[in-house]
């Protein structure tokens, strides 16, 4: 599976598209990490905790994204983008979303 930013994949033209394509996640750490967070947070520097959890969310929402591409017959997902919420203290939803196409 072909997974781009663009509108357009490099050397290929796009014979159908498919439709939209999204998968998401919700990830909150657990009390321990919150509060070694929330002591980083006062001190300053990297909150690696949630560094973490978001890069993992990532990874998480493209590869259900890419399923439900899959599932549609798609040979790409073209102009994916990615978008971050707060849900509450702690939880973060992750939503990657872009075109699903099929490829001559």
């Amino acid at each position: 599976m072909i997974i781009v930013n663009t509108d357009f994949v490099i050397g290929k033209e796009i014979k159908e598209i498919l439709g939209l394509v999204r998968g998401n996640t919700i990830q909150a750490k657990s009390i321990g990490k919150d509060i070694k967070a929330g002591f980083r947070h006062m001190v300053g520097g990297e909150i690696k905790e949630y560094t973490e959890m978001l890069a993992e969310s990532r990874e998480i929402a493209l590869k259900r994204m890419e399923d439900k591409a899959k599932k549609m017959g798609a040979d790409a997902v073209i102009n994916v983008r990615f978008m971050t919420s707060s849900i509450m203290g702690g939880a973060a939803e992750i939503l990657a979303y872009g075109t699903a196409v099929k490829l001559k």
